[in-house]
């Protein structure tokens, strides 16, 4: 073959593959391709450790070891009171981890001095992407500022909307009850599986994560329906309560269909807080 023959050749080779390209859609060049996300839960006791002690220095530190792009936290303080010395303890830790936030109050009582911020808490999540959209839903609770509760809807099970490069993800923050009489976690768990489906529908092709405090062991009969839809990712790992020396894991990252678990682990962080954080390496799949 000639040398000019040998260059026209070339350039046709490549001329198709030009055209190969061009004509490949971008967004069907990447499907396939998992996406990793790390995810984490973690109660942080409103701020205070094992020891009693409220540093927020100490739990921001904690938090970020955990190096997670979303965490979702319980028992958040915000403006609440003199435990944790009036602040926005969410807002904080957001600031000094260089998140985002959303925080879902499961309580907002008027302030003690007139003027000053409504006294919150409940639950919150941090995020290291954007929250496109949120959510404070209602679940049945049995209130702890009440003198005599009886079972009843109320706020502080949060979500928010993300969109993970590319994929969106719709990120749900709990904390069950915590008496050893089951039946509102029963009535909670079957509200969360309720909102969960209500919200998937809406979003079709959104992934779903749960994370929280469950405040019942993996086996137990009240959460049976939740793995129906979900995965536990914090399976096979240790215990993460108390913190000083768990006995039980009820702290979960839940993870729901187009996500798979690479890994999990529960830190052996047992200063910051009354319970040891979740950690989990999920992939997303496109599409």
């Amino acid at each position: 073959m000639s040398a000019r023959a040998h260059s026209l050749v070339q350039l046709s080779v490549a001329g198709a593959l030009l055209t190969l390209a061009v004509a490949t859609p971008p967004a069907a060049a990447g499907q396939g391709h998992a996406v990793p996300l790390r995810i984490a839960t973690y109660n942080i006791h409103a701020g205070t450790g094992a020891d009693g002690v409220f540093d927020l220095d100490r739990q921001a530190a904690a938090l970020r070891a955990l190096d997670a792009d979303v965490i979702g936290l319980q028992e958040v303080d915000v403006h609440w009171g003199e435990r944790s010395q009036g602040l926005d303890v969410a807002g904080e830790l957001a600031r000094r981890l260089g998140m985002r936030v959303s925080f879902a109050p499961i309580y907002s009582l008027d302030p003690v001095t007139a003027g000053s911020p409504r006294r919150e808490y409940g639950v919150a999540v941090l995020s290291r992407f954007p929250i496109r959209s949120e959510a404070n839903h209602e679940i049945t609770r049995l209130s702890t500022q009440d003198e005599n509760p009886v079972p009843a809807p109320a706020p502080g099970f949060g979500e928010v909307t993300l969109k993970v490069r590319g994929v969106p993800v719709q990120v749900f923050v709990t904390h069950l009850d915590y008496r050893a009489e089951p039946a509102v976690r029963v009535a909670q768990v079957a509200d969360t599986r309720r909102i969960m489906a209500r919200e998937r529908a809406a979003r079709p092709g959104a992934r779903q994560v749960l994370l929280g405090d469950f405040n019942a062991e993996p086996a137990a009969p009240e959460l049976g329906p939740l793995w129906r839809e979900l995965r536990d990712a914090g399976a096979g790992t240790g215990g993460t309560y108390p913190a000083a020396a768990p006995v039980k894991r009820i702290d979960y990252v839940a993870v729901g269909r187009g996500m798979r678990v690479r890994d999990a682990a529960v830190p052996e962080e047992a200063a910051a807080s009354d319970h040891r954080p979740v950690v989990a390496d999920v992939s997303l799949t496109r599409g």
